[in-house]
């Protein structure tokens, strides 16, 4: 079947890959008039009440839910609202928090009924204030003694967090918050993390210290950094976080995208993208690694990673860098994009702990080669004649096509389910035993090649349903008869495997064709969002640059009729995984979704998984993971990393601030496990004690069925 992702589109183009936020990518486009800095203006513009009213009609129109902008949903956007402005709870007093709740249920009358954001406007000046007022205090307590032998402590969750109720409280929360800066840039600059010298090659490694007057200038630049961006903020950013404050209130991926973030986004989607290929979120003042673009330079060079918290950025491969905490977003975005075959240099605190880490990426254009499928026949174990079981490994970082190819029908053009298709069909003239399909970082991508791809695995049937916001459903099939491996099959998932990865996985394990194994549950990212361009959507003549709104439109259903929403894909054989522990899956996700159900579709059983098949699987792999000692030590680093994001409160005692540090580096060198790419880019398998049992559970399962007779092996 040639699966049309057409039919899904309703007002623009439509998404169903895990992407939100900014991608370090570059533009060629040029913008007519920058729009006024919020400080400088009276109150919105009459842009904003148009924009903001049309957007309101068309969220309550549009959304999958049906969901109406309401008290319930003011409540929601005015929380988000000071949290994008002040997450750690610094600048705000509580007096002002208490005064501004007066319009925490009117936000939804001021918008639907005017359009009208005038409480925006006002609280952000407010904000400006007090980040004035901050910035004295700072200014002062930066050239202040500091006694690090004393036993005090900072707040480290925002959720435990107050906001000051005097001035004098303020002062003391931002004499910690100093302290604790203080420290770690002490901790980096002993580390040699902050600054490697690399003028000459003789000098490439060595560490340069930084003394405590130059560690004092730094957080003076920092400050002074950040008070210029704040009052940069421009009438477009002011409107963008404003209405996403909104919108995302209905679920996290329907958001508001002025016309400079929509630029981006169309870079990425024309896959225009020459940066170090990453996508970068925003948390608690940190700029944060949301996803690695497949084949992109941080891909290949394989030390970012999903979690990690950007510290401070430098062009080129020596020189000054550039602190970035608590600096906005599409800032460190354009600090970070670039021209391929230039470089980038990243300080980055690892999602894992420890110290933090200089990383070099050379920028680069993404190909198309760089994220297709790549297989190679592993040989592992022992079979009962003496031979090696041989599995074939299929490394999938993402499902794609090449659309301009599809559209023309080009005899040759690339796509998933081909080149997938040809490596089967060279598996196969190697005798392969089984086949090993690896999405653990696959974050989804064409779902026309979730669904192609499963019918090589499928004789027929639906692959997956999709529920429009009047409650209809759709299933969609793959309607091409015959397989192109009917032996067994295993697929190897992570919470990092989102989408298309996920139907791909659900509908494999629906009709018992196969076993998934990896963390407990995959991404959970269930629902498809469309892009309307609201300048050409609703202006005959293009008229202003009114951005888009970027809306969920419908949701994902498997064939036994379960969402993948939230709850993701569960595996059938767990294995111990840090990337399981991370907030980084849909549930993790402020007012995601909730996951539900829809009638089955009538489908095949292949009866290649059974209960009993799973219970041998389950108890062999953890009798194995038992008596491993690289488990082992996995095992004590996951239950570190726990005791590390559990911590409410952080110790600003030197002693016990520099033990702690030289806890998590100890650990640190157990971080190279499953979520590493290979140290040799040019090997496709990475073998490893994790993929080792894969490969047990592989031969387990293969030997089982052999045994069962359910499906002849190879």
């Amino acid at each position: 079947m040639r699966w049309n992702l057409a039919k899904f589109a309703r007002n623009g183009v439509v998404f169903c890959s895990l992407c939100s936020g900014l991608w370090t990518a570059t533009s060629n486009r040029i913008f007519a008039e920058a729009p006024p800095r919020v400080e400088t203006m009276t109150g919105p513009r009459s842009l904003d009440r148009a924009i903001t009213r049309t957007l309101a009609r068309q969220v309550q129109q549009l959304h999958l839910t049906g969901r109406k902008i309401d008290d319930e949903i003011s409540k929601r956007a005015f929380k988000q609202f000071l949290e994008a402005l002040d997450p750690l709870k610094l600048y705000f007093y509580q007096s002002d928090v208490d005064q501004l709740m007066a319009n925490e249920t009117k936000i939804d009358d001021m918008v639907v009924q005017n359009g009208d954001i005038t409480f925006a406007y006002d609280t952000f000046k407010l904000f400006l204030k007090r980040v004035d007022e901050r910035m004295a205090d700072v200014k002062k307590i930066i050239d202040s003694e500091h006694d690090f032998t004393k036993d005090e402590m900072m707040v480290a969750d925002r959720k435990v967090a107050q906001y000051p109720r005097t001035p004098e409280e303020a002062y003391e929360r931002w004499r910690l918050q100093i302290k604790y800066s203080m420290l770690l840039l002490k901790a980096d600059a002993d580390s040699g993390s902050l600054i490697k010298r690399q003028d000459t090659p003789e000098a490439k490694n060595e560490d340069k210290k930084l003394t405590d007057q130059e560690i004092r200038e730094r957080l003076h630049r920092r400050y002074r950094t950040l008070s210029t961006r704040w009052h940069q903020t421009d009438a477009d950013e002011l409107l963008e976080i404003f209405i996403t404050s909104i919108t995302s209130s209905l679920d996290p991926h329907t958001t508001y995208m002025a016309p400079k973030t929509l630029d981006n986004f169309r870079i990425l989607m024309g896959l225009k993208l020459e940066g170090i290929g990453a996508q970068l979120g925003s948390e608690d003042g940190y700029v944060t690694v949301s996803s690695i673009v497949p084949g992109g330079a941080a891909d290949k060079q394989g030390e970012l990673k999903v979690g990690d918290r950007l510290v401070s950025v430098g062009q080129g491969q020596s020189g000054e860098s550039v602190d970035v905490v608590d600096m906005k977003l599409d800032q460190v975005v354009e600090m970070i994009r670039g021209a391929a075959g230039t470089y980038v240099r990243l300080v980055i605190k690892p999602a894992t702990g420890g110290d933090t880490k200089t990383l070099v990426i050379q920028r680069a254009k993404i190909e198309l080669e760089d994220s297709a499928a790549r297989g190679e026949v592993v040989d592992f174990g022992q079979k009962a004649d003496g031979k090696p079981y041989k599995f074939g490994y299929i490394n999938l970082p993402s499902f794609y096509m090449d659309m301009e190819g599809a559209r023309k029908n080009t005899e040759d053009f690339r796509s998933t389910t081909r080149d997938v298709r040809a490596i089967i069909a060279d598996f196969k003239s190697k005798g392969i035993d089984a086949v090993v399909l690896d999405l653990r970082r696959n974050g989804g991508g064409s779902l026309t090649e979730a669904i192609n791809l499963t019918g090589l695995f499928i004789d027929k049937g639906p692959v997956v349903q999709v529920k429009e916001p009047d409650g209809a459903v759709q299933v969609y099939k793959d309607d091409d008869a015959g397989v192109a491996w009917e032996g067994p099959l295993v697929v190897m998932a992570s919470k990092q495997s989102a989408s298309a990865s996920e139907i791909f996985a659900g509908a494999i394990r629906d009709y018992h064709r196969g076993i998934v194994i990896g963390d407990p549950t995959t991404h959970g990212k269930g629902t498809v969002q469309s892009l309307m361009d609201l300048g050409a959507a609703l202006s005959r003549n293009q008229g202003p640059q009114w951005g888009a709104l970027k809306i969920t439109i419908q949701q994902f259903y498997l064939p036994d009729g379960q969402s993948t929403q939230k709850e993701g894909v569960p595996s059938d054989v767990i294995l111990p995984s840090i990337t399981a522990q991370m907030d980084i899956g849909e549930s993790d996700l402020d007012y995601a979704l909730e996951n539900d159900r829809v009638k089955a579709a009538e489908h095949s059983d292949y009866k290649q998984v059974n209960s009993n098949l799973l219970e041998r699987l389950r108890a062999n792999s953890v009798a194995r993971i038992e008596k491993n000692v690289e488990f082992d030590k996995l095992l004590k680093q996951i239950e570190a990393y726990k005791k590390q994001k559990d911590e409410k409160f952080v110790s600003l005692n030197e002693k016990a601030f520099f033990e702690r540090r030289k806890e998590l580096s100890a650990e640190e060198e157990d971080e190279k496990l499953m979520t590493e790419a290979n140290e040799d880019k040019d090997k496709i398998f990475d073998k490893n004690f994790y993929t080792d049992e894969i490969l047990n559970v592989t031969r387990d399962y293969v030997e089982a069925l052999m045994e069962l007779n359910l499906v002849r092996a190879g």
